[in-house]
C-alpha cells in the first residue's frame, strides 16, 4: 500500500514535470521554441521570442507544475498514516522528481527546459516563506543586472543559505529541507552552465530596461 503510493507520487510528479509549456507556446505562437534563441523551452526563451504574456504564461504553467506535484504528494501520503516528517521526505522527493521530468522529459528525447520556475513551484508548495525571500532576490538581481541567467543563479545559490537561516531561527524544522535545497541549487546551477560560460565571454543576451 505504501510503496504503491510513493510510486503512484512519483510517477505524476514526473509526467507533471514533462507538461511541455514552452512548447505548447511555441506551438500557438506558430513558432518551434526547440530551434530559436537559445533552443531552450523554459520560460525566458518564450518570453525572448514571443513577449511578456507568452513568457509569463509559460513560467506560471511550469511553477504550477512543481505547486502541484508537491500537494499531489501531501494529499496521498497524508491518507497512508505514516509520520509527517516521512509524509514531508515523499514530498520533496516528488518536488525533485517533478523538476527532473522538467528538465529531462522523456518525450523529447530528455531535453528540457532549466527548471527554475518548476523549481520555485515546488518550493512555495513545501517552505512558502523560502519561496517568497528566494523571488525577492532573483527580482532584485535581475533589476540590478538585467541577466535572468545571473538572478536565476544568484537565487538558486541563496536558497539553501535561506533554508538554513529558517532552520537556525526554528522557522522551519527538519534538515532534509536543507539537503533538498542543496540538490535543487545545484541542479539549476548546473543546467546554468551554457549561459555562465557566455556571461565569461560577453555574449550572454541582455534584457535592456524600457
Amino acid at each position: 500500500m505504501l510503496t504503491a503510493a510513493i510510486l503512484l507520487v512519483l510517477a505524476v510528479s514526473y509526467l507533471l514535470g514533462t507538461f511541455p509549456s514552452g512548447r505548447l507556446a511555441g506551438i500557438a505562437a506558430g513558432v518551434d521554441i526547440s530551434k530559436h534563441g537559445s533552443g531552450n523551452i523554459g520560460a525566458t526563451n518564450v518570453l525572448r521570442l514571443l513577449g511578456k504574456p507568452y513568457g509569463y504564461a509559460v513560467f506560471a504553467a511550469d511553477a504550477f507544475k512543481g505547486l502541484v506535484a508537491v500537494r499531489f504528494a501531501l494529499l496521498i501520503m497524508e491518507r497512508t498514516g505514516i509520520l509527517r516528517h516521512q509524509i514531508e521526505l515523499v514530498a520533496i522527493l516528488a518536488a525533485i522528481t517533478c523538476v527532473a521530468g522538467h528538465t529531462f522529459p522523456v518525450w523529447f528525447l530528455f531535453k528540457g527546459g532549466k527548471g527554475v520556475a518548476t523549481s520555485a513551484g515546488a518550493i512555495f508548495g513545501l517552505m512558502p516563506l523560502a519561496a517568497i525571500i528566494i523571488f525577492l532576490v532573483w527580482v532584485f538581481l535581475f533589476n540590478a543586472t538585467r541577466y535572468v541567467s545571473v538572478a536565476s543563479v544568484g537565487a538558486a545559490a541563496a536558497l539553501p543559505v535561506t533554508v538554513g537561516a529558517m532552520l537556525w531561527l526554528k522557522l522551519a524544522e527538519g534538515r532534509t529541507f536543507l539537503y533538498f535545497s542543496i540538490a535543487m541549487a545545484l541542479l539549476v546551477i548546473w543546467r546554468h552552465r551554457s549561459n555562465l560560460a557566455r556571461l565569461r565571454a560577453g555574449t550572454e543576451p541582455r534584457f535592456d530596461r524600457k
